[in-house]
């Protein structure tokens, strides 16, 4: 429905239902994403919502922000870094509340806005990486507001980028031993599935309600982290 993984949902599940620590739940969700993000990429291209070639460049900077991000679950505290990313989370929230998307638009490719979606790609990759996330709840509210695509677009092209840069997270993930590869291929089944129903409920929502409804899972979201960050201090 809103061109994200599911990690956002998926970590504190994987933490509340099955009792994984933070590290392990957010790399065996980024592993349950990749075929779900499949799945959806394919309905989004399918119904001609989907830009190949700014899916692609935005993968090259997610996979290069994988790398880095999944290092640092490895090894590195998160508090800062959970609220740096709760932040950049509760700005585009705001955003979405106030800016509607034009159905219709696409994304201009210019020098500048090629060098943005590198930038945009290595942000998504490094979430992806540290918090077990897609990184479509950067890149979707991100190409509706500062690259001025529609919203279904963003979705859809979220959904392309997010497939090589959470393969390339799984795999440092997995050689790094914190993945359980049973609770992941689960998980990410059942994500397939249901990501058939989202995404024709996504046709059928406004460009407004979309925006609406995706701020406050991007409120959700901040309220789960903020939690977590709480108490883990």
């Amino acid at each position: 429905m809103f061109g994200v993984g599911g990690g956002i949902i998926m970590v504190p599940l994987f933490v509340w239902l099955i009792g994984l620590d933070q590290r392990h739940a957010s790399a065996t969700s980024l592993i349950a994403i990749v075929p779900s993000a499949v799945a959806g990429a394919i309905q989004y291209a399918v119904a001609g919502h989907l830009d190949i070639v700014v899916g692609l460049i935005i993968a090259a900077g997610g996979i290069a922000g994988s790398l880095v991000g999944t290092r640092l679950l490895k090894t590195l505290p998160l508090g800062w870094l959970r609220w740096l990313f709760i932040a950049l989370l509760l700005v585009t929230a705001v955003r979405l509340f106030f800016e509607v998307p034009s159905r219709g638009a696409d994304i201009v490719l210019t020098p500048g806005v090629i060098a943005g979606l590198v930038v945009l790609g290595l942000v998504m990759g490094v979430a992806s990486g540290l918090f077990g996330i897609g990184g479509g709840v950067i890149a979707v509210p991100v190409l509706i507001t500062l690259f001025g695509a529609s919203d279904l677009l963003a979705k859809g092209t979220s959904l392309l980028a997010m497939i090589p840069t959470a393969l390339t997270g799984s795999v440092a993930n997995t050689r790094n031993g914190l993945v359980r590869p049973l609770d992941g291929i689960i998980a990410g089944v059942a994500a397939t599935a249901a990501s058939f129903g989202g995404v024709a409920v996504a046709f059928l929502l406004t460009p407004q309600l979309a925006s609406i409804l995706f701020a406050i899972l991007l409120a959700i979201a901040i309220t789960q982290m903020v939690v977590r960050a709480i108490r883990d201090r």
